[in-house]
């Protein structure tokens, strides 16, 4: 983990920006070393496709994907749709789950001319049943433009799309009988499910096995044509992809900034360039309401720390990690506005230092702090507007 010197540095470079609440800092110099890693990984293997809502950032984005040479994209929200479309002009957008049709309707309704174009000429709708299938053919019918879709199916992680090869089957059936307004580029089966299964049952490798041995069940239904996007992979498997000549397209995201949740050993090699910075407000020793005695009981029980602190926010989905032995104390609870974290013996924090925090994870939480403060060289050098929930 990082040390005393690297957040020292931080701190300086957010008191150097008149920085004084709680903010993300991206680690640019990290970033760029997790890039370049993911880049040489898959060399010659498929492309690659960059998460937008665990990235939700345009200039962000835009950093990702020219360093990685993409223009793909898979997203999951309209509204940030519709931002990363305007801001990427040669953007080709995958959708990452299904959209009700009623949403996609009420998209274009609001859309102008070049917007709606764009909906139909860069955007793969996501498909997962038969009956979603009619949906989008009726919304295509009255569009009167043509609508590109690819299939969801299901590859073992058992969260919906098309179960069987059989039941892919069908629905081209469907398709080849309407009237060619929905045109099929591909499939995408998500395996999030792999890494989390235990060695008893063959772990994660066996898991992806099988998975892939699916997955090719389902393109054998399709036409060349029709192969154009065969999409799996996410943050944690992404870069088992390598050198597949089944998968032409994986997805990855989260895993390039490397929050808690993507701490696993087939990540090993990225680094975490994100974390989250919080004044301290106080620090002193700690009492619990109520009766005097009770403070001193429940620190001899070990249920209450004898030093606190409290900070600027709380409640984050994020793990302190500096100073070292920072903790929440479930005993006196959490709170948004001051969150009390226990200090272990020694700790030197004061008033007005700051602490550090690691994400869990990259989506939604680079939403809730203001733009993202861009660190590099051991300043901050650009801040980095990031997109509303809409």
């Amino acid at each position: 983990m990082k040390d005393v010197a690297y957040f020292g540095m931080i701190s300086a470079a957010l008191e150097e920006a008149g920085i004084h609440r709680p903010a993300l800092v991206v680690d640019l110099e990290c970033l760029n070393d997790n890039l370049a890693l993911v880049e040489k990984t898959i060399t010659n293997g498929p492309a690659l496709r960059i998460v937008d809502k665990s990235l939700p950032s345009l200039p962000l984005l835009s950093h990702v994907m020219q360093r990685l040479g993409t223009n793909r994209i898979m997203t999951f929200h309209l509204p940030i749709t519709a931002a990363v479309l305007e801001a990427f002009a040669d953007a080709h957008v995958l959708f990452g789950k299904p959209m009700p049709a009623a949403a996609v309707a009420s998209a274009f309704a609001k859309a102008d001319g070049s917007r709606q174009q764009a909906f139909c000429d860069r955007v793969t709708w996501l498909l997962d049943t038969p009956e979603r299938l009619a949906q989008y053919a009726s919304l295509a019918r009255s569009l009167g433009r043509p609508l590109r879709i690819a299939f969801e199916i299901n590859i073992g992680m058992q969260r919906g799309g098309f179960d069987t090869p059989d039941a892919l089957a069908h629905a081209l059936t469907l398709l080849a009988g309407g009237e060619g307004l929905l045109r099929c580029e591909g499939l995408m089966g998500y395996e999030a499910h792999a890494p989390a299964i235990p060695a008893l049952f063959g772990g994660p490798e066996v898991a992806l096995a099988s998975a892939r041995k699916r997955y090719m069940g389902f393109v054998a239904c399709l036409s060349p044509e029709q192969r154009k996007i065969l999409n799996s992979g996410g943050s944690q498997t992404a870069l088992a992809y390598a050198g597949d000549s089944l998968i032409n397209d994986v997805s990855i995201g989260s895993a390039l900034l490397k929050p808690v949740d993507f701490d696993n050993p087939a990540l090993a090699g990225l680094k975490p360039a994100l974390f989250l910075a919080t004044p301290v407000l106080k620090v002193q020793d700690t009492r619990l309401p109520g009766p005097s005695f009770m403070t001193a009981v429940m620190q001899v029980l070990g249920q209450f720390p004898r030093r606190g602190c409290f900070i600027y926010g709380g409640r984050f989905m994020a793990e302190p990690v500096f100073p070292q032995g920072l903790r929440r104390n479930s005993l006196w609870g959490d709170s948004s506005n001051q969150q009390l974290l226990a200090m272990p013996a020694g700790c030197p924090l004061a008033p007005d230092d700051f602490v550090f925090f690691r994400p869990t994870q990259s989506e939604a939480v680079l939403q809730h702090f203001g733009p993202l403060q861009v660190l590099e060289c051991g300043k901050i050098v650009r801040e980095w507007p990031v997109l509303q929930s809409g």
